[in-house]
């Protein structure tokens, strides 16, 4: 996978140090993998990631776009840690059938597949991963996900990116808040669509915006929607939009 880096937190205080900033329990990898994400002290997402158990050091899986970010924040929260943060040559092999030895169930999602850190890519070929993603309401930094946005409106928790019984981490009282409110009013959501509509178009309902189109197939999308206007008719653009369902638990 061209679009991923990984970095390496090695060093005895590696983990300890990680407990403490990032969204998910550090103490769940046990030779696995989990998703997380740093926040800013605001509660808005700075990226998501995995992490992946390497003995005493973590790998960190992220989108290569926003690794010298990550890097330069985690370096600057690092103090007296006793810690190192390198960038590796490792590379990110995904699939879905014939995992490798050393390849790791994706925790976001079953039919996300497996993912494998080597010197070599063993990804296997012809696998339509927006479309996958898509129907399983499983976002993507860059596209869905950017810095303005909040964890919990993009289903972290039912993508196990967030632990809530954990303790603190950077953001985790505005986090907090939010689940513990009565119901999200917007967020992530799949929609149908009565044919292609582009990136980023807003969807009306009755002369009002009441969200806007995502990642999307011919007849399926990804959608930032307000809940309320859901049951209505939504247009983007001249393309019919009706919601399916959302990524929240209750």
């Amino acid at each position: 996978m061209r679009d991923r880096t990984v970095l390496c937190v090695s060093g005895p205080d590696a983990k300890s140090f990680l407990q403490n900033l990032v969204t998910n329990d550090v103490t769940k990898l046990n030779n696995n993998i989990i998703y997380s994400a740093l926040l800013t002290p605001q509660g808005k997402l700075v990226t998501d990631f995995f992490l992946v158990d390497a003995g005493q050091d973590v790998l960190i899986d992220v989108n290569s776009k926003v690794s010298d970010t990550l890097l330069k924040l985690l370096s600057l929260y690092k103090l007296r840690a006793e810690i190192s943060i390198d960038k590796t040559d490792l590379k990110v092999s995904s699939g879905i059938k014939n995992k490798p030895q050393k390849g790791l169930e994706d925790p976001r999602h079953p039919k996300m597949g497996w993912r494998c850190y080597s010197n070599e890519d063993l990804s296997e070929k012809n696998i339509d991963w927006e479309k996958i993603r898509i129907e399983n309401l499983v976002p993507e930094f860059g596209k869905e996900l950017s810095s303005d946005s909040y964890i919990l409106e993009y289903g972290f928790e039912n993508l196990n990116g967030v632990d809530f019984k954990k303790g603190c981490y950077v953001g985790q009282e505005v986090t907090a808040r939010m689940k513990h409110k009565s119901k999200l009013r917007k967020g992530l959501a799949l929609v149908g669509t009565k044919g292609s509509v582009a990136f980023d178009t807003p969807i009306n309902a009755h002369k009002k915006i009441v969200g806007k189109v995502f990642s999307s197939t011919k007849n399926q999308a990804l959608a930032y929607l307000r809940f309320e206007f859901a049951s209505q008719k939504m247009m983007a653009g001249e393309v019919e939009v009706t919601y399916q369902k959302n990524n929240f638990k209750d």
